[in-house]
């Protein structure tokens, strides 16, 4: 019939360790039935490896695909620490963060841009790129934005942190 949720578990307060995993996936194949399951995906942390082994070796015919968003996130993760890519996602994280967290600048930038930008998250490396994806987007009107009386009139326009984000 095709692939489909089945449900959530809330495993936060344990730790994930592959015989836990184990326990999780085989659980849920079990209360399937093995013959209706082929597929079982997954990240790429070295606990759900573990894990897929143990319930491949349990599960013969199944197939264990790790997940393609955790791959490239993985991927996006290794490039960031690139020294030229590094120092590029650490202004626009700075940048980004200061916008944000000062209510008048965002609406200035907000006024000048016509938009909003992307955050990073702390969970997921793709955003960090996404964020400077976002930022390259509205260039011009944060430039406008940083040269104009608004600005230059601004309490922040003369803070350490603002004249570094400018």
């Amino acid at each position: 019939m095709g692939p489909f949720f089945l449900k959530s578990i809330d495993a936060s307060d344990r730790v994930k360790d592959a015989e836990y995993l184990f326990m999780l996936l085989d659980g849920v194949v079990e209360e399937i039935g093995e013959k209706l399951i082929m597929q079982v995906v997954t990240d790429n942390a070295s606990a759900y490896k573990a894990a897929r082994k143990m319930l491949m070796e349990k599960r013969k015919h199944l197939y264990w695909t790790p997940c393609a968003a955790h791959c490239l996130d993985l991927m996006l993760e290794k490039l960031g620490e690139l020294t030229q890519q590094k120092n590029a996602l650490q202004k626009a994280k700075k940048v980004s963060n200061f916008i944000y967290n000062h209510g008048w600048v965002l609406e200035l930038m907000r006024k000048f841009a016509k938009r909003d930008i992307v955050r990073p998250a702390a969970t997921r490396f793709a955003t960090a790129y996404l964020t400077l994806e976002s930022l390259s987007g509205v260039k011009e009107a944060l430039q406008r934005m940083f040269v104009s009386r608004q600005w230059n009139s601004c309490r922040w326009a003369n803070k350490s942190d603002g004249k570094e984000v400018k």
